[in-house]
């Protein structure tokens, strides 16, 4: 019985190009406008080092504008346009599968097919998962260096004054000041979601082309178990567009994909091994890496989420357009 194998049907410059731009697209937090794709982030990620730095311009200062007068001594003194940069940190990552010969030859099934839909699927998740530990590390570093300014907690209110509500999370929105019109996603656990579905709190209209569209209080809903969860406390998060960009590629010198045959494997009948590698990075508008603790040559998920690898450098709250609300559930 003739079978397909994977090293059969898969081209590994095609194979790596289709998976990036799946990677680029499919994710639900791409979607939402929650993260942009990010073209400098996408060329840095194939030159070398594993960091570079993005310079950008602040915004115009708030003094007062000059009192004009005729007097033609009375000079008036130009202000400046300040500048800052951000940090931004690859990483380069690997992931690798494998399948007996026998098995796919018994199973007769496509798998080319099964490949395409769960390697990209996969990366989709780890994209997802920086950027949730990306969020938590900013949220850490919120609370231990800038006041907390970005943060409402209820948690610790008594009764009911503790959970979920529509009036806490515009306590949250708040937190912006008269820029709170800017954030247009919430992310919840599926726990709150649940407990809000219940209250009548999300909204639910037909999609044109079928199915169904959520929203909470006029906000795109993502639900995301991977959102901080603590001795019962939950943190819900406030985005608003771009507010993370990102960027990914395959690695400028290895292969992104590549087929390792092990000829000798089951007794002779062979196995296929199947290497992707992906480089990529997930980086909060308005914040730097400080790269204080990283043990190896790519930061682990563990160590994104740590607020001593993080540090606000946008000039104003307003310009970071994140809020999170730790509370309870109703």
């Amino acid at each position: 019985m003739a079978v397909t194998q994977i090293a059969d049907v898969v081209v590994p410059t095609e194979f790596t190009a289709f998976l990036v731009e799946n990677v680029a697209t499919k994710a639900a937090l791409v979607q939402s406008g929650l993260m942009a794709r990010n073209a400098a982030i996408d060329a840095q990620l194939k030159a070398g080092a594993d960091s570079f730095s993005v310079p950008f311009w602040r915004d115009l200062s708030d003094d007062a504008a000059d009192l004009a007068n005729d007097n033609p001594a009375s000079i008036a003194t130009p202000r400046k346009l300040g500048s800052g940069k951000q940090l931004i940190r690859k990483a380069f990552l690997h992931a690798g599968w494998s399948a007996m010969n026998l098995a796919s030859e018994l199973s007769g099934s496509n798998a080319l097919t099964r490949i395409q839909e769960r390697v990209d699927a996969y990366w989709t998740r780890e994209l997802q998962r920086r950027l949730i530990a990306s969020l938590n590390g900013i949220l850490a570093d919120n609370a231990a260096n800038d006041g907390g300014d970005m943060i409402i907690d209820i948690s610790g209110a008594a009764g009911t004054a503790a959970n979920f509500s529509a009036g806490a999370v515009i306590d949250a929105a708040a937190t912006l000041g008269d820029s709170l019109r800017d954030l247009t996603t919430i992310g919840l656990h599926s726990s709150v979601y649940k407990a809000a579905l219940k209250s009548d709190l999300i909204q639910t209209v037909p999609a044109s082309q079928g199915g169904f569209i959520q929203t909470f209080r006029g906000l795109a809903i993502l639900i995301d178990d991977e959102l901080p969860l603590a001795a019962g406390v939950y943190t819900s998060v406030l985005f608003g567009a771009g507010a993370f960009g990102f960027g990914v590629s395959q690695p400028r010198v290895s292969a992104g994909t590549e087929i390792e045959s092990v000829p000798g494997a089951g007794n002779g009948g062979g196995q296929q091994i199947l290497h992707s590698r992906v480089n990529l990075a997930v980086h909060p508008a308005g914040f730097q890496w400080r790269e204080a603790s990283v043990a190896g040559e790519s930061p682990s998920v563990a160590e994104l989420a740590m607020a001593a690898n993080w540090d606000r450098v946008a000039g104003s709250r307003k310009h970071v357009q994140i809020s999170a609300l730790k509370h309870k559930l109703p």
